[in-house]
């Protein structure tokens, strides 16, 4: 992203489609990928590559600290069982599907390189779907699991890449010592969170009546959690995400009116910027990719896309289904213990929402910045293997799973409302 004035023209032109989403009721992420494909095939339109460490540090922690912050942290709590098994059990599962799929559908591709490539795409973008279905009528249920499986599973998925990438660099796997590598990334990214908020809470306690000050130790402090908890090696998504929840508790204590309405009228702006220049530059990646792809292989490779995408779907359905019959049971178990009469039902998925949350699996910007930071070479010198195709599959299924799913998502929403609404009367 060097041509700053070209990513000040796509940002006016993204406000401009927004507004133009809204007006032809058609969700703005798919609008504005259709426009950066669009823009990206203009001859002698120059090339806007995605930079990794931009995505991760200059997008990943105001999005994940915005969503943190609004999220409902009583209903975060009541389905973090649900959540936790999307964000970790999910990711893991999706990661050995689409390696296996891999494996034996793209010749001569290894085993350390298909697990490079599920690790990828594993993790799910739900502000893709969020966006997608914004003006839908979600439950809050199933709105706090997207929401809550976006802030974790992020972390899994660049656990199972790390170690993926290693063994294709020649480093042994050793399962004991990856599952114990995983639990300190994530512990450790905790602990830095918590520690950054409560020295962000003084902070603000000893600037608290300078308004401007305080909004701005808020917005810096994402980027200096992330970088910390990096720097420590550890999780910078859920040092960010510990960070968020903490602040919206000290912000709804604290805070008074008119700062909390500065702060979110500041966040709204930001978040809105940040994800519709995503959806662009995710747009805008297809026509590069192609350009630099062998055109005999276009369409196979599509075709492998295509292929686990349709798998990544059917593993997630499976996974959300799972998960609702074990917390009917988990709640069943509970009712005959305790002798109640009823269970919380609060926690329990229905079969409508489990069918949204199941459809709203978009891959978005993470996947596509972890297959274009890949490495370029091994250790030894020589090309990192199938380098090229696992970009190019990265970025059809992140468009495949947000054009196909994201139009196929908002009819199946009407659909299950309107029968609700039927069966109601």
């Amino acid at each position: 992203m060097e041509n700053y004035t070209i990513v000040l023209l796509l940002l006016g032109i993204m406000v401009l489609l927004s507004v133009v989403s809204d007006k032809i009721r058609i969700a703005s992420p798919i609008l504005l990928i259709c426009a950066g494909i669009g823009i990206g095939f203009i001859p002698q339109m120059p090339s806007i590559e995605i930079n990794p460490e931009i995505i991760f540090l200059l997008f990943l922690p105001p999005l994940l600290y915005d969503a943190a912050f609004n999220i409902s942290q009583k209903r975060f709590r009541n389905n973090l069982g649900t959540i936790s098994a999307l964000a970790i059990g999910l990711v893991f599962l999706t990661t050995a599907g689409i390696a296996a799929i891999a494996r034996y559908a793209i010749p001569g591709m290894t085993w350390p390189v298909a697990f490079v490539l599920g690790a990828i795409l594993a993790a799910t973008d739900a502000v893709a779907a969020i966006g997608i279905t914004k003006d839908l009528a979600l439950t809050d249920n199933t709105v706090t699991v997207l929401e809550g499986e976006s802030l974790i599973n992020d972390a899994s998925a660049l656990v199972a890449y790390r170690f993926a990438v290693a063994a294709v660099t020649g480093i042994g796997f050793i399962w004991w010592n990856a599952a114990l590598t995983f639990v300190v990334i994530m512990i450790g990214g905790m602990l830095i969170g918590m520690i950054m908020g409560k020295l962000l809470g003084y902070l603000l306690r000893f600037v608290r009546e300078n308004n401007l000050a305080v909004l701005s130790f808020t917005l810096l402090a994402p980027f200096v959690t992330y970088l910390v908890a990096e720097e420590f090696h550890c999780s910078g998504i859920i040092a960010v995400v510990v960070l968020g929840l903490m602040v919206s508790r000290l912000s709804a204590a604290k805070f008074p009116e008119n700062m909390r309405t500065q702060s979110h009228a500041i966040w709204s702006m930001i978040v809105f910027l940040l994800n519709g220049l995503i959806f662009i530059i995710i747009g805008l990646e297809l026509p590069l990719i192609i350009k630099s792809m062998n055109k005999h292989l276009l369409l196979p490779y599509m075709g492998y896309a295509l292929l686990i995408s349709v798998a990544a779907l059917l593993i997630r359905t499976f996974m959300v289904f799972r998960e609702r019959k074990s917390m009917e049971r988990l709640q069943q178990r509970r009712q005959l213990m305790s002798g109640r009469k009823r269970f919380n039902k609060s926690v329990l998925l229905s079969v409508e929402e489990s069918l949204i949350i199941s459809l709203s699996g978009m891959r978005g910007i993470v996947s596509l910045a972890i297959a274009i930071g890949l490495p370029v070479t091994l250790e030894s010198g020589a090309d990192f293997p199938f380098r090229d195709t696992i970009i190019f599959i990265s970025t059809v299924v992140v468009l495949i799973t947000i054009l196909g799913q994201g139009l196929l998502l908002p009819i199946l929403v009407k659909r299950l409302n309107a029968r609700n609404f039927t069966e109601a009367g």
